[in-house]
């Protein structure tokens, strides 16, 4: 088999355990922030310059390409025989996916507020410590697909806020429920899968994780989430607080 269509599985099997790619923040990975923040800025320029009928165009071709991404990693899995639980479509991120497709569908203001202060800075954080680096090379379709799907990720709140939405505390506590009430039950789902889905039941592969392993032990690093979240959020929206005293 190809490198190109290897999985973490495989490479672990032939290159050993605790293989990487590249090293965080090495030339490969510079390179991919780099050519993902100047895309990202291309099309918020694109967008801020466009009619609202141009700008509806490229938030379904936004939707279009991340259920494209999303689809051409599972098909890749699937016709190489590779396919496992863990490729289900239920990491945050992947959750994301279809949270913005029913935006584009249905235009509701929880899933803007979701997308804006959860999908932002998890797509963006998973982008700045990859843990998608346990396979052969840069040019494989793990690795492609990880960081296109995050880039876009990103980019689809941000368009909506160019656009002109304004988030606000007040929806914070839906933002909460959503992402509390998804993780309960992939907790619990990620047991008989044997999957981590979240990262909920296993801390290693990670380095976001793994630094809360560090902080609180194996057993209570689920735990490091809690101020990891508050600590988005309030990052997220102080911007927009002192935007509304300046009022």
């Amino acid at each position: 088999m190809s490198d190109f269509w290897k999985s973490y599985d495989i490479t672990a099997a032939e290159y050993g355990a605790g293989y990487e790619c590249y090293p965080l923040f090495g030339t490969v990975h510079l390179i991919e922030l780099a050519l993902s923040a100047l895309f990202l800025l291309g099309m918020v320029w694109w967008y801020r310059r466009s009619t609202p009928r141009t700008r509806r165009h490229i938030l379904v071709g936004v939707t279009a390409a991340l259920l494209v991404d999303e689809a051409a990693l599972l098909l890749g899995m699937a016709c190489t025989g590779q396919w496992n639980w863990s490729y289900l479509p239920l990491h945050l991120c992947s959750i994301n996916v279809f949270v913005c497709l029913y935006n584009t569908l249905t235009d509701r203001s929880w899933c803007k507020e979701e997308l804006y202060a959860l999908c932002i800075p998890g797509a963006a954080l998973a982008l700045l410590c990859p843990s998608w680096r346990d396979v052969p090379g840069w040019f494989t379709l793990i690795n492609l697909h990880s960081v296109s799907i995050h880039a876009l990720l990103v980019l689809y709140p941000v368009l909506l806020v160019a656009g002109g939405y304004r988030p606000s505390v007040r929806r914070v506590p839906q933002v909460l429920a959503f992402l509390f009430g998804s993780a309960l039950p992939i907790y619990f789902l990620n047991k008989p899968l044997h999957t981590n889905f979240y990262f909920l039941n296993n801390p290693y592969g990670n380095v976001i994780t793994s630094t809360f392993t560090a902080w609180f032990g194996e057993k209570f690093y689920i735990l490091g989430f809690l101020p990891a979240i508050a600590l988005a959020l309030v990052l997220m929206y102080a911007p927009w607080a002192a935007a509304g005293k300046k009022r």
